[in-house]
């Protein structure tokens, strides 16, 4: 296949077959073109796998992601999503292919995401604690306890974030779990009283060298998170009442012992 940054676009027209034609909608990317095709040739190379003969595959196509369901001769079923994602410059950021919350999202949009620095982040956090850390541990409490409230998960993960550059690795081991979780609910508190959470990754100065970031992430002010809580006094009093709700669904999962 020709290169698609090297080479013109009518020497890539005239590739048989031509990838230019095949993913691409005139000269842009397309992402329901490119999961059509990876879940075609995903297919075709399955067949010439030797673990094709004990292990059937189900492909599903979405039209922005792909699934497949292989399910062994005696095991259990496993599902695999692929979303499909182009890296930004040489960073930690891509733009993916993964669904915005907008009610229609082009094929040719790419929204940009910040998974893969996050994902490194905790690697970097991981790296430097101890076996017994819990920070993930206080992650899945929070999305938890935050069943039925309009918080979202990665608002909580954005908190748990911030905190995990501010305390030491070593204050993060299971022995210190309660604490933890009430820093994490009282800086939300502090969050949603000041109207303001601020996205982690752009314009922190906390956020680890090795997590590879653009220029503007690195100069750029943080975008606020809370901006629907800033912007309309109903909601911050719904926040305000769901934070106190949240310390309470968290003793009271402390007295249960679940």
């Amino acid at each position: 296949m020709l290169c698609f940054l090297h080479t013109s676009a009518d020497e890539l027209r005239n590739q048989q077959p031509s990838l230019l034609d095949t993913l691409c909608s005139g000269p842009y990317l397309d992402v329901e073109k490119t999961a059509r095709w990876f879940g075609a040739v995903f297919r075709n190379a399955w067949k010439c796998v030797p673990l094709s003969a004990a292990c059937r595959l189900n492909a599903v196509h979405f039209k922005r992601s792909c699934r497949f369901q292989l399910t062994p001769m005696i095991q259990r079923t496993f599902l695999i999503d692929v979303m499909f994602g182009v890296q930004q410059a040489n960073t930690d950021i891509f733009l993916s292919s993964q669904e915005t919350e907008a009610a229609y999202t082009p094929s040719t949009a790419w929204p940009q995401t910040c998974a893969v620095a996050e994902a490194k982040f905790f690697k970097h956090v991981a790296a430097h604690a101890g076996e017994d850390s819990f920070h993930l541990g206080c992650l899945k409490v929070c999305a938890y306890i935050l069943v039925g409230y309009n918080f979202s998960p990665y608002e909580l993960k954005t908190v748990l974030m911030h905190l995990l550059t501010a305390i030491p690795v070593e204050c993060w081991s299971q022995s210190y779990f309660v604490q933890r979780m009430e820093d994490i609910l009282h800086y939300l508190r502090c969050c949603v009283e000041e109207k303001r959470l601020d996205h982690f990754l752009i314009g922190n100065k906390a956020v680890p060298a090795e997590i590879i970031l653009p220029w503007e992430f690195r100069v750029s002010v943080p975008p606020n998170l809370f901006q629907r809580v800033a912007r309309d006094p109903d909601r911050h009093e719904q926040a305000l009442y769901e934070t106190e709700m949240l310390r309470d669904r968290f003793k009271t999962l402390l007295t249960s012992g679940k």
